[in-house]
Order: structure tokens, then sequence, then C-alpha cells
């Protein structure tokens, strides 16, 4: 039951990204923007962890999942450090998936021929 919840829940995020692509004919960066921002917005009321404990992997494999990491490390490393720890909670929660973005395109640059 934990699989198809993670797939109900990650996939009605996909269909809301799709209708606002196909109906509001929005772009792909817009929308990614969009759910960042909703993800931070969730996690700063509380309401994106009780969202990860129920969907599991529905909630943290999609775009929305980096707003509430990135807010989740500032605000952490914030009550610790102060305003320097804004910074530092930004980058050490999220610094996994950023250095990974970072050296699969490097890699996919280095096989693929890029265009531009």
């Amino acid at each position: 039951m934990e699989y198809v919840l993670a797939f109900v829940c990650g996939g009605l995020i996909c269909v809301v990204g799709q209708i606002l692509l196909d109906k509001f004919k929005l772009t792909p960066a817009h929308v990614m923007s969009s759910f960042v921002v909703i993800g931070a917005i969730l996690d700063g009321f509380g309401i994106y962890d009780n969202f990860i404990d129920f969907a599991g992997a529905g909630a943290t494999v999609p775009i929305t999942s980096f707003g509430h990491s990135l807010l989740h490390g500032a605000m952490e490393q914030a009550d610790e450090h102060g305003f320097i720890g804004i910074a530092m909670g930004i980058f050490e929660l999220t610094s996994a998936g950023i250095s990974s973005a970072i050296l699969f395109a490097f890699i996919v640059a280095v096989i693929f021929k890029p265009k531009g």
C-alpha cells in the first residue's frame, strides 16, 4: 500500500504540472519554479513534513521536495547560527542533489555534442 500511495501522490503532483503546462500555457521553467516555491511555502506552514510522512517517495522525489529542503535546511541552521546559518542550511541539505546534477550534466556534455 505504501508504494501505491507514493505512486498516486507523486502522480497527482505531475498531473497538476501537466495541467499548468497545457491549460495555462506556462513554460516548464515557470512550472518548476512554482513547484519549488510551493514546496517551500508548504514547509513554512509545517504541512510538507506531514505530506512526506503520508506519501513517502511520492513527496520526496518531485521538485516540490527541493523547495522543502531549501527552506527546511535554512530554518534549522538559522536557529543554530543566526543569519549566516541561512546560507549554510540551504547548501547543507541540497548539496548532494546540486552536485550530482552538475556532475551528470558535465558527463553528458562530454559524451554528447552540446548545441549551445
